[in-house]
């Protein structure tokens, strides 16, 4: 299953019933949520390709830090510019080409380490693995995420916090556990495959 194959079954179904949680009709694109799971991912590769350029003796950063900067036009944490630009396009610029896989990958991994420095290791190991996936609650979401990162996501989207931890914590499993289809994460080639 691909990436927007992914992300269009989230866009179709499984929502809550919260009247401001419905999916967009499809003349509007893409819904908030599969925005909000895209930019998560995004985030964390940047922070995969941010690392990757700098010298080994340069430290990493803060996790949760500003992921926009250092990216053309990216000066902000409302993820404008660099970020942004990749984002409205779905991706497109980060996703295309031979990186792809690299970004997928480098992406999904980074937010698994970052759930697990939360302290989710465990729920986070579930949606990998080929068991059933654990529930994660929004407070628990957010102290693993960090404001930084729930900024930027609200910003991108356009959803409130709240909004954005609710419909984060009941897809995200769900998303993960697409992602990772034989209880591992996809190798660089496999990931590229579903871009």
């Amino acid at each position: 299953m691909g990436l927007l194959d992914i992300l269009n079954s989230i866009q179709a179904g499984g929502v809550s019933n919260d009247p401001r949680a419905r999916t967009a009709p499809a003349s509007q694109g893409m819904s908030p949520t599969a925005k909000a799971l895209l930019a998560l991912l995004a985030i964390y590769a940047m922070k995969n390709l941010r690392r990757a350029d700098a010298p080994p003796t340069q430290p990493a950063g803060p996790a949760g830090g500003n992921v926009s900067a250092g990216l053309p036009g990216g000066q902000g944490g409302n993820l404008g510019g660099g970020l942004g630009d990749l984002l409205r396009g779905t991706l497109g610029g980060v996703l295309g080409g031979a990186a792809a896989g690299t970004v997928l990958n480098g992406g999904l991994d980074n937010l698994l380490k970052q759930l697990q420095q939360g302290g989710q290791g465990d729920v986070a190991r579930s949606w990998v693995g080929t068991g059933p996936n654990k529930a994660i609650s929004q407070r628990d979401l957010a102290n693993a995420l960090g404001t930084d990162t729930l900024d930027q996501l609200s910003g991108q989207t356009g959803m409130d916090r709240g909004d954005l931890l609710s419909e984060l914590s009941q897809h995200l499993p769900r998303f993960v556990d697409q992602l990772t289809p034989d209880g591992r994460l996809p190798t660089e080639e496999e990931a590229s495959r579903m871009v």
